[in-house]
């Protein structure tokens, strides 16, 4: 009996870390006062150089391919679609430190939509990058404005800084928003006002 060939996922396949690379993060447990020698550390390298390298995936993907299934048969609808408090994480880009919060995602379809899940794999693609929040906001709404050409498009962002909260001043609990509005969203302030009604933002 001839034997089945099992294919591996190349996503579950452990990537190979590059000496250099584990070199440089043992630099840094010993600047940061540790010995990268000791039985917990030992290893640590591989293990931060494979999660950085999936924290940061996004490089490798264009989040446009997401929007590039679309459906023309919507039955005539015609108002708001919307994908509210949408987990993500980052990491921001002046200290690596990371970025966790919630995005709100809307857009006001002109002849065609897409699949909603699709709105949250746009902004993961963008969150796997290093980053500043006021740029991932803008980079999802445009995204989705040049992609799928609504009549609108509104992203709104809330999140908590790493960079604040675990060193500097320590601000736990503080909150950044962000916003990009496009379109009917940005020139009618009553098409505003109702999708930050919908989206639960003040």
């Amino acid at each position: 009996m001839a034997s089945q060939q099992i294919d591996v996922n190349p996503k579950s396949a452990k990537p190979d870390v590059p000496e250099d690379v584990k070199d440089a993060i043992r630099t840094l447990i010993r600047w940061a006062g540790d010995d990268p020698e000791r039985e917990g550390l030992i290893e640590t390298p591989k293990r931060v150089a494979r999660a950085w390298k999936e924290y940061c995936e996004g490089y490798a993907e264009d989040p446009a391919y997401h929007l590039s299934r679309i459906f023309h048969e919507v039955g005539g609808y015609d108002e708001i679609v919307m994908l509210n408090d949408i987990p993500f994480q980052s990491h921001c880009e002046h200290h690596m430190a990371p970025i966790v919060g919630k995005a709100h995602i809307a857009y006001l379809p002109r002849d065609y939509v897409v699949g909603i899940s699709k709105l949250a794999r746009v902004l993961e693609a963008f969150a796997r990058r290093l980053q500043v929040q006021e740029r991932l906001t803008a980079q999802v709404a445009d995204c989705i404005w040049d992609n799928l050409k609504p009549l609108g498009v509104a992203v709104v962002i809330e999140a908590s800084h790493g960079c604040m909260t675990g060193r500097g001043v320590r601000t736990h609990g503080t909150i950044m928003r962000t916003s990009r509005m496009m379109g009917v969203f940005k020139r009618d302030e009553k098409s505003r006002e109702e999708v930050l009604r919908l989206m639960g933002v003040k």
